[in-house]
């Protein structure tokens, strides 16, 4: 071409109609997390005016990253996940990255018993990875990838969980936007809804969207839910929040979301005796009543 012009990549100018053509259906993915759901929403013009419908739960497709220090209940959201979707007949992936998926099994075991799943009904709709016992799979990216690849064709799986990513780079954060990258464009080549768990350092703001690789991971995904944890240890703390001096307060925002509309309030979050997240009524609600 004149003008000193490189050659133009094939296919990859299209118009947003063309590219409209393409996309893939949106809908919910339940998330098996009590109030989670409700918080994610699609607009649609009715009778010439802007109407919010409740989408049910995660984008379709959407890879989520999940991120707070630890004990704020991002394991058992992912346990919950892939209990609900393996309870709806939708094999999930699960990769584990920190502890021997063993452990885990033990864990989604409990998680299901609480939930009120058999567990024998969906122990083959989960089919685990074990990075955290395969140095080859937590080192290279491309043998994880082919690892999943497989897993996706052989058990017709619909979502990947992986906990934690930050555990896949967690000796070279300078690699870490490449590798959520490399992950990100697979789970979206193979049509596959993610989970991302990312771990915080002590250092990072707790409240903030950042995690173990500064902000590779939020940048990428298509959306961040943010779990903060606060110890109640003033009167007046206990007074505006309504929590015993000793106790923690927990809470979750959504930090954003490409693929739909979501409720932008901190919501309070429990974690039950039995092990289950739950999301309650937003923060400020609960702090306008108590005056």
């Amino acid at each position: 071409m004149d003008g000193g012009w490189r050659e133009i990549e094939r296919g990859a100018i299209v118009t947003a109609g063309e590219a409209a053509e393409r996309a893939p259906r949106l809908f919910g993915i339940p998330t098996g997390v009590e109030g989670l759901d409700d918080l994610f929403f699609v607009t649609r013009i009715e009778k010439g005016t802007p109407t919010r419908v409740p989408l049910g739960g995660l984008p379709s497709r959407a890879v989520i990253n999940i991120t707070g220090v630890p004990d704020t209940g991002k394991s058992l959201i992912a346990e919950q996940f892939a209990v609900k979707q393996a309870s709806l007949g939708y094999p999930v992936a699960f990769v584990t990255v920190e502890s021997p998926a063993t452990f885990v099994t033990q864990g989604l075991m409990q998680r299901a018993a609480a939930m009120g799943v058999n567990w024998e009904e969906i122990e083959n709709n989960i089919v685990l990875i074990d990075a955290a016992s395969n140095t080859r799979l937590r080192e290279d990216v491309d043998v994880l990838l082919d690892t999943l690849a497989y897993a996706i064709r052989a058990f017709d799986t619909k979502s990947v969980v992986i906990d934690s990513i930050t555990g896949l780079f967690e000796s070279r954060e300078m690699l870490a936007r490449n590798v959520v990258r490399r992950i990100f464009n697979f789970l979206k080549k193979w049509g596959q809804t993610g989970i991302f768990i990312s771990q915080k350092r002590s250092t990072q703001e707790e409240e903030s969207a950042e995690a173990a690789g500064g902000y590779a991971v939020s940048h990428i995904v298509d959306g961040t839910i943010v779990l903060h944890k606060r110890l109640i240890m003033k009167p007046w703390e206990e007074e505006t929040f309504g929590v015993p001096i000793g106790d923690v307060l927990r809470t979750i925002r959504i930090d954003g979301m490409r693929l739909c509309g979501h409720d932008t309030r901190t919501h309070v979050m429990e974690i039950t005796e039995e092990g289950l997240v739950k999301v309650g009524p937003p923060l400020s609600e609960i702090v306008k009543r108590r005056g």
